[in-house]
């Protein structure tokens, strides 16, 4: 057989491979699909050993003949919601008489219904939302971007069990980073490891953006295919949104070349781009719970919203020095224009926030250089060469040879480069230029991969070796981070609005400018809009009333929405007062069946930012509670009247007409807690609410200090104070346990976590960690420990024994307890030391420190 021509080769078969239309599920689950009068029109082959019926009998009859009475109603009462939401999960269902309880999962796809369910797992079970609130309020401390991916990959390995997590990250050109992971002992590590794009094809890509968790169980299992067979009258059915989907042979070979077993993917999305994984690797067959599998893919939407916002937080401080450098560049320029062809003034400038070898500006026909930059010819046919590219923004490349070839022979000189446009038109640039650095990348394996003729043509196979491979990389630079493409943004606008200055009248110039100034205003406040607190107080709350995972994110979501409009319009005020009718007008406008029945009297009124974003919650609620059940859930309409009394404050009054008659509500949600006492304890006013009969009515009072009558010019509050004030928190400055070995007791994961990353910050070098008692006893029996930390209450016993065998080996040691101090005391000696969950850092220092002073390390 000839050679294959692999730079011939056709890259797009892998990217063909009908992934979503294998018509086989795996083995672990079943799955029917509904037309929309319960008709079976397919069914997997293994239906028999879950409805214990044939799929041949089944085929053509009504699946509500088949369930019980409480499966039909749980599943109708899911469907009923599914229009808001892309899919429904049920637990222990029992589905047929006689039978164990199954895990349902259903969703829309098409015309059809798709109903999947496998065993219910009782060994797993735990509570989704509560494990996610722990989870997602860890990461929110974490102090480092580094620090936040470490937590997140440890956290997911504790939860699900697999033998390595790894946080998989893409680059621009699609290949991908393992930047952080966790593993078990004896699992080999791929911490810094790169993968080619070739590894996950496009189809595989914009898959992971549709449904964002895959879960492989078995490798080696054979998977069930779909009955009838797929033909000319039965297409292929589409299960992109599928739970059990089969898996593309191609990715099983890669897997097994790996040695996996079993295999878990959470996509990690940042502003609805997919901008990584979770990859979870176990070495055998791992079938993780649904409940558990529900609970790992909350938390990776919750971690891709936490990671979007900690990005867009961290570039706070990148875009305020860009700005400053953009002013100072202005007026320097203003005042000198000969600076504008200065390449060694600009780079200069430049040089502590964008680091580079060389400027060239290319400018009215002629190129200024400075520094390692090509010959003046190449840098004329970039400039060129941008021109017919008609660039807008920015063009940065570590590789100029790929965009024109002469500047290959000069990488030594100039190998990538940053392209700042300096005029509307595309026509004059600044160049920053940076030399070729030779880069040793560490990939996952070899990247290039064997070819194979198959029928549809020349494939690659996955590679079978992933030890790592380095390749030596010539020709490219550095390339330009995003950082530093903002700040070349910044300079691109301040030189663009320079240019302005010169060819405008002064008060054009005066214009131009503001527009310059707010626009930058408000991409700075668009940029560093931090959520994040707020998160992990309304997770928090939210989710203690919540009936199901859902209704959890679809009521979290529109409360973090209505903070966000708040923090809007505080912002565009430079954090200064904000208007209270806007409130009303955002709310209103967010729901679409509110729009236009609004009827507001009051205006000039405004609220403080500490009282803006209590007050949006509130209405919120007010809103939202109306489309579901007052007035705007109909026809009816809403009178808001904002009346200010001097010396007082402010009364809003909220009154609903023409819609259904009004009954007060049996129980009281969280909403319900936020309209009623939130501006009451937040704010120390009052709040009303009346049920009556004809619509809603509420009223509302916030204290004058809130307020600010704002008719034109500058706002002053009514009796605001002047003074501020700041306070620091002292921290416990001792290292305890410096170097000690410490043995660590407790039977809650996310609690561990906390208290190992505590006594490491005290000094301990090794923390060993044991769930139950006998995980601590063989842990004793092998090693020797300076300190332990012992959880009192541990599973269904105590430690108390086991910190008799601590007293006896002279261990210092003390207990943690989430339980009264009565209880906590009941067995023990007397003098031992005992901290109340939860704990802090201080806390516990102090109670280390306490326990060493009568019993030195040893």
């Amino acid at each position: 057989m000839s050679e294959i021509d692999q730079n011939a080769l056709d890259l797009t078969v892998c990217d063909r491979e009908p992934i979503t239309r294998l018509d086989r599920i795996q083995s672990f689950g079943f799955l029917i699909a509904l037309t929309n009068d319960w008709t079976i029109v397919r069914v997997s082959e293994n239906i028999e050993g879950f409805l214990k019926a044939d799929p041949a009998r089944l085929l053509g009859s009504r699946f509500d003949n088949w369930i019980t009475q409480s499966a039909l109603h749980d599943i109708r009462n899911r469907m009923a919601i599914m229009s808001s939401t892309c899919g429904e999960r049920l637990f222990e269902v029992k589905i047929v008489p006689n039978a164990p309880p199954v895990d349902l999962a259903i969703h829309f796809q098409g015309d059809l219904l798709i109903i999947e369910g496998e065993r219910s797992q009782k060994a797993e079970r735990m509570e989704a939302a509560s494990m996610v609130r722990a989870m997602t309020s860890r990461l929110a401390r974490s102090p480092t971007i580094d620090r936040f991916h470490r937590d997140a990959s440890r956290q997911v390995l504790a939860i699900t069990g697999f033998d390595r997590i790894m946080i998989y990250r893409f680059d621009h050109d699609g290949n991908g980073e393992v930047i952080a992971e966790a593993t078990r002992s004896g699992m080999e590590s791929f911490l810094g490891l790169h993968y080619p794009a070739t590894d996950i094809p496009q189809q595989a890509r914009a898959l992971y953006l549709i449904n964002p968790f895959r879960i492989i169980a078995d490798v080696d299992a054979p998977t069930v295919a779909l009955f009838p067979p797929a033909d000319s009258v039965t297409p292929p059915l589409d299960l992109s949104l599928s739970v059990s989907r089969a898996v593309s042979p191609v990715h099983i070979e890669y897997l097994r070349n790996m040695g996996i077993g079993a295999s878990l993917s959470i996509s990690i999305v940042v502003e609805e781009r997919l901008w990584g994984l979770i990859a979870c690797h176990a070495r055998a067959p791992r079938l993780p719970s649904f409940v558990m599998r529900t609970t790992a893919e909350l938390f990776g939407a919750m971690y891709s919203m936490m990671l979007e916002s900690r990005l867009r937080r961290g570039s706070a401080e990148d875009e305020q020095r860009a700005r400053a450098l953009a002013d100072r560049v202005i007026t320097m320029i203003a005042g000198d224009e000969t600076l504008m062809e200065n390449a060694q003034w600009l780079q200069d400038m430049t040089r502590d926030m964008i680091d580079c070898d060389g400027v060239a500006i290319y400018r009215t026909g002629a190129a200024h250089l400075h520094g390692a930059t090509p010959p003046e010819d190449q840098v004329t046919a970039l400039a060129h060469h941008l021109n017919a590219a008609s660039p807008s923004r920015v063009f940065v490349t570590d590789k100029l040879s790929a965009i024109h070839a002469p500047c290959g022979t000069t990488a030594d000189r100039a190998a990538g480069m940053m392209a700042i446009p300096i005029s509307r038109v595309p026509r004059d640039y600044i160049m920053l230029f940076r030399r070729e650095r030779l880069n040793e990348v560490r990939w996952g394996g070899d990247p290039a991969k064997p070819v194979e003729p198959t029928a549809d043509g020349s494939r690659l196979s996955p590679r079978k070796s992933f030890a790592a491979f380095s390749e030596l990389v010539r020709g490219t630079a550095l390339p330009f981070s995003d950082r530093e493409q903002r700040i070349g943004e910044a300079i691109r606008q301040a030189l663009i609005e320079v240019i302005l200055r010169y060819s405008d009248s002064a008060s054009e110039e005066r214009r131009r400018a503001s527009e310059r100034q707010e626009l930058l205003i408000a991409e700075l406040n668009h940029r560093v809009r931090n959520i994040l607190g707020l998160i992990s107080s309304l997770v928090k709350k939210t989710g203690k009333l919540a009936t199901d995972v859902a209704t959890y994110v679809e009521s979290l979501s529109g409360r973090v929405q209505s903070l966000a409009r708040a923090h809007d319009r505080v912002t565009r005020q430079s954090w200064g007062p904000a208007g209270l009718a806007g409130l009303f007008e955002d709310e209103f406008a967010a729901h679409d069946g509110a729009l236009g029945r609004l009827r507001l009297s009051g205006s000039g009124i405004r609220l403080l930012p500490q009282a803006i974003s209590t007050v949006a919650l509130v209405v919120h609620e007010l809103v939202s509670n109306s489309c579901k059940y007052g007035a705007l859930s109909s026809t009816g309409s809403v009178e808001v009247n904002l009346d200010v009394v001097n010396g007082e404050g402010l009364y809003i009054r909220w009154k609903e007409r023409g819609g259904p008659v009004v009954v007060a509500p049996a129980r009281r949600g969280f909403g319900s807690v936020i309209t009623e006492r939130t501006i009451p304890f937040d704010l120390q006013g009052t709040a009303q609410i009346r049920f009556l009969a004809a619509g809603l009515e509420a009223e509302f009072f916030i204290p004058h200090h809130h307020v600010v009558i704002a008719p034109d010019d500058l706002v002053q509050p009514v009796g605001a104070s002047t003074s501020a004030f700041s306070m620091e928190i002292g921290e416990v400055q001792v290292q305890t346990l410096s170097g000690a070995v410490v043995l660590l007791v407790e039977d809650n994961m996310i609690i561990a976590l906390e208290a190992e990353d505590m006594l490491r910050e005290l000094g301990a070098v090794e923390v060993a960690l044991a769930a139950t008692i006998g995980e601590a006893e063989e842990l004793l029996s092998r090693h020797h420990f300076q300190f332990a930390m012992l959880d009192i209450n541990v599973g269904r016993g105590t430690s108390f024994d086991l910190a008799k065998k601590l007293a006896a080996a002279g261990t210092p040691f003390i207990f943690a307890t989430g339980y009264g101090d009565e209880l906590a005391l009941e067995q023990r000696n007397g003098g031992e030391i005992v901290i109340q969950k939860p704990y802090d850092r201080d806390h516990l220092a102090r109670a280390v420190d306490q326990v060493l002073r009568r019993v030195p390390v040893a």
